[in-house]
Parts: structure tokens; sequence; C-alpha cells
């Protein structure tokens, strides 16, 4: 079993930056692929980003590619989300996710654990 925390979210101007965190328990870790996803209301949850657990391997939607950064320290059990140069349509709940098995992926359904959101809020 894996647990997950998102931390870090908050209200934003345009323009502005956030650093999301997500802590994980359990011991194996760095066995996880580990993913970004977010959810705007009214709209489907949608892949943002993902770090394979093998040789950090990283994958971004088009939407992000170039703002945000999504890193992971094993050590401490953490992987972040930089999210620079913010727009209004990043407004959204940021949720973590971990799968084990797998590479990095941007299907949902390849995620195994799922942490309870953090509340990202853009103003323009």
């Amino acid at each position: 079993q894996v647990q997950l925390v998102e931390s870090g979210g908050g209200l934003v101007q345009a323009g502005g930056s956030l650093r999301l965190s997500c802590a994980a328990s359990g011991r194996t870790f760095s066995r996880y692929t580990m993913g970004w996803f977010r959810q705007a209301p009214g709209k489907e949850r949608e892949f943002v980003t993902t770090i394979s657990w093998i040789g950090g391997s990283t994958y971004y939607a088009d939407s992000v590619k170039g703002r945000f950064t999504i890193s992971r320290d094993n050590a401490k059990n953490t992987v972040y989300l930089q999210m620079n140069n913010l727009k209004p349509e990043d407004t959204a709940v940021y949720y973590c996710a971990a799968s084990f098995g797998v590479s990095a992926s941007p299907v949902k359904s390849d995620y195994n654990y799922w942490g309870q959101g953090t509340q990202v809020t853009v103003s323009s």
C-alpha cells in the first residue's frame, strides 16, 4: 500500500509560480512511476506529467510543456511539480498518483494509488 499526500497548492496570479509536493509512504517509493493529474470543475481528470521509476524519464502534456517540471527525491519519498508561468486555465485540483510496474504513462488507469488532491487557482 502507498499513501500519497499532496501539498503546496494555493492562489497565484497569472505568470506566477507554485511548487507542489507529494509525500509518499512506504519503503518502495523508488519502484513507483509517479504522475500528476489535474481536474478542473466540470471536466475530466487529465494527465499533466509523469516520471518513471527507472531512469527518471519524464513525459509532459503539451499544455504544460516548457512551463512545468516534475522531479523526484527517492531519499525523501517525495515527488515535486514545479509550475512556472501559470495561466488561468491551469486552475484545477492537482492529484499525485503512483503506478507500480509500468514506465512513464499518461493513462489514468495505469495508476494504482492516488492522493486527495490540492487546489491550484490562478487568477487573471
